[in-house]
C-alpha cells in the first residue's frame, strides 16, 4: 500500500492560509504542513498546530517571500529590508548568508515548541544547485527528510537523505477539479511512498494583495474537503500519512 503524504504549503503565510489548511486537515485529506516561520502568520500557526498534534508540520525554508528571521544576512535582502525575488536572490545571494537564514529558521520553528517532520521550500528553492548542499547539510545536520528534488536515482539528495519515492507537485493552477487529484494520486500507486503538495487556504487581506497565487487556494481547499473525494481515496487504497509515519522516525 502506497503511503501518501499530501501536504499543504504556505503554512504560517496569514490567518486565512492557516485556517484553510487546519480545515482541509480536520475535514479533508490533508496530512500534513510545512510552516513559513518568517512570515506574519507564523505564531498563529505554531498555535494551530500544537492543537492539532497529528497534523505533521515541517519547516518551509524561505528566501524570496517575507522579511528574514536573520538579522544579519545582507545578501539576501533589498534596501526595504525585504527578500530579493527568487532570480535575482540566486545570482546576489552569498552561500554564508543563506545557511545563516535557514539556520534561524529552523531555530525559530524548534522554539516554538514543535518538533519538524521534514524541510521543503518555498518555490522549491531548495533543489537549485546552489542552495541544495546548505539544505542536505541542514537536513542531516538535524536528521530531518526533504522534500524530493530529483527523480534521478544517483542524485545525492537519493543517496545521502531521506525522500518518498515520487513527489507530485501539479495540484495546483486555475482549473483545478476533483477528477484532476484523483488522477494525480493515482500516479502514486506504483511507488511505496509519494507526497502531493497542495495550497489550501481560506482569503484574508495579506494572501489577496500579496499572493499571485490566492483565489485558486478556495477551489483548492474545497476540492481537498469534499466527501466525495475523500471516499475515493479511500477505495484507492493508498494510506494518508506525514513523514513520521512514512519514514518511522522520531526527529528533533
Amino acid at each position: 500500500m502506497t503511503k501518501l503524504i499530501i501536504n499543504a504549503d504556505d503554512f504560517g503565510y496569514s490567518k486565512g492560509v492557516n485556517l484553510g489548511i487546519i480545515e482541509a486537515y480536520q475535514n479533508g485529506i490533508v496530512t500534513s504542513a510545512t510552516l513559513m516561520t518568517n512570515m506574519p502568520g507564523a505564531r498563529h500557526a505554531a498555535a494551530l498546530a500544537l492543537q492539532n498534534p497529528n497534523l505533521g508540520v515541517g519547516i518551509h525554508l524561505v528566501l524570496d517571500c517575507g522579511r528574514p528571521v536573520n538579522e544579519n544576512v545582507p545578501s539576501l535582502i533589498n534596501e526595504k529590508g525585504d527578500f530579493h525575488r527568487a532570480n535575482a536572490l540566486i545570482e546576489v545571494a552569498e552561500l554564508v548568508d543563506i545557511e545563516k537564514e535557514y539556520t534561524s529558521q529552523i531555530e525559530k520553528f524548534l522554539s516554538f515548541g514543535l518538533s519538524p517532520t521534514h524541510l521543503d521550500s518555498h518555490h522549491h528553492l531548495h533543489g537549485h544547485e546552489k542552495i541544495f548542499p546548505i539544505v542536505s547539510k541542514l537536513a542531516r545536520k538535524y536528521h530531518l527528510p526533504v522534500r524530493k528534488v530529483s527523480a534521478d536515482l544517483q542524485h545525492s539528495s537519493n543517496i545521502e537523505l531521506s525522500t518518498v519515492q515520487h513527489f507530485i507537485p501539479d495540484f495546483y493552477g486555475d482549473s483545478l477539479t476533483a477528477e484532476h487529484l484523483l488522477e494525480l494520486i493515482d500516479q502514486s500507486l506504483s511507488y511505496e511512498s509519494a507526497e502531493l503538495m497542495c495550497h489550501p487556504a481560506y482569503i484574508d487581506e495579506p494572501l489577496l494583495t500579496g499572493s499571485s497565487y490566492a483565489l485558486q487556494r478556495v477551489r483548492e481547499l474545497a476540492i481537498l474537503t469534499d466527501n466525495n473525494v475523500r471516499s475515493a481515496v479511500a477505495e484507492k487504497g493508498v494510506e494518508l500519512v506525514t513523514y513520521k509515519e512514512a519514514f518511522n522516525q522520531s526527529f528533533v
